[in-house]
């Protein structure tokens, strides 16, 4: 089994088991799939980068958005026009900005509605 190129990968994979390939070959194939490896993670790197800016463009979106006062989060998620825009995102965000001291947190108690109970959300507001 000396020709790479008319073997397949598993006829390969296969071969380096059994301990019935080339040196050659399996050197030449082991240089290519780590190649490949290579070229896979530089490119999940580089997804993983525009997904975290797009993610930064949304946390200074719901940043604009926030005011003096407090607001719950489906308010402020209701404020931001986008299809991918959700509770559990702008959530996400808001608490972005609290650990980096650009917003603050609190529990608001939301009235009652016909003769339920009163339910307390998380409320978020700009840092001056």
């Amino acid at each position: 089994m000396n020709n790479m190129t008319k073997m397949t990968k598993r006829e390969i994979l296969t071969a380096i088991m059994d301990g019935t390939v080339d040196e050659a070959v399996k050197n030449e194939f082991c240089t290519k799939e780590i190649a490949l490896l290579d070229a896979k993670a530089e490119k999940a790197k580089a997804r993983a980068a525009a997904k975290r800016a797009e993610g930064d463009e949304l946390t200074e979106i719901v940043a604009s958005v926030l005011t003096e006062d407090f607001a719950p989060i489906a308010d402020i998620a209701g404020m931001i026009e986008g299809e991918d825009v959700t509770p559990a995102k702008v959530s996400y965000r808001l608490n972005a900005l609290v650990k980096a001291g650009r917003a603050e947190k609190a529990e608001l108690t939301i009235p009652a509605s016909e003769g339920g109970k009163a339910r307390k959300v998380q409320g978020f507001r700009a840092l001056a």
